[in-house]
């Protein structure tokens, strides 16, 4: 599975273990509200009064028929406009502890495994990348792009062979092998072709072809000083 793919993923059992911790309390929810108004209608009707006394209260819990409430819930008095309105309510601890957040506390555990391999398989990749750049390579990365002197390839970020033809194979090695990351016209056509008295064409071509194969593997770029000379440069992405 692609890591993009393995986040989304991720992604939505978080919200799927949300969405049923709160579907389960909002259930619970009214369910309590409803309890606590029928044992505080019937209470009211029995008693006949307006105050609420220690008696009330005993009554009240004695009609509620979630017995874990009992105790937890209290009433309070409204008096506002002259008018006496008694409100049943409890806390959102209470409500909470009542819900059934088993099936959301599966999906967290899931949720929580599932981030563990996550964190586990980028540890791993990354891991596995640093090998694989040490095995390959006698020559500091450049750009996204690794030499192996011992193999005589070149090797991709992601691990991969550059395919290159055998001429862009040796010029990319000259750029590699120099401190400078950079050669003269002169020096690339005494190396590639001695024996040709003017080889300006055929460095054209080679340098145009060979552009687009190192920028489709790496973050590299081939710039020109008037023709007079190349330069290997990182290609630096504007925001």
């Amino acid at each position: 599975m692609k890591q993009q793919h393995a986040v989304l993923v991720l992604f939505a059992l978080i919200i799927t273990s949300s969405l049923t911790s709160l579907g389960s309390y909002r259930s619970t929810s009214q369910k309590v509200i409803k309890d606590m108004d029928r044992a505080l209608a019937i209470t009211m009707q029995e008693q006949q009064s307006d105050v609420i006394s220690q008696d009330t209260i005993r009554t009240f819990n004695s009609h509620l028929q979630i017995a874990a409430l009992r105790g937890k819930a209290t009433l309070a008095v409204d008096t506002r406009n002259r008018q006496f309105k008694a409100y049943a309510h409890c806390s959102e601890a209470t409500v909470f502890s009542l819900s059934d957040q088993r099936p959301a506390a599966l999906l967290w555990m899931l949720t929580g495994c599932w981030a563990i391999f996550l964190f586990l398989s980028e540890k791993l990749r990354v891991k596995n990348e640093e090998s694989l750049f040490t095995h390959h390579s006698s020559l500091p990365p450049f750009g996204g792009l690794t030499y192996s002197e011992t193999e005589g390839r070149f090797y991709a970020i992601d691990g991969n062979e550059v395919q290159l033809t055998p001429m862009q194979h040796q010029l990319l090695t000259m750029f590699f092998l120099s401190p400078s990351h950079s050669l003269s016209k002169a020096e690339i056509c005494d190396a590639l072709w001695p024996k040709k008295p003017d080889a300006s064409d055929t460095l054209y071509t080679l340098i145009r072809r060979l552009k687009p194969v190192i920028e489709r593997y790496s973050d590299l770029k081939i710039e020109s000083d008037r023709s007079k000379a190349y330069r290997l440069t990182v290609n630096k992405i504007e925001n």
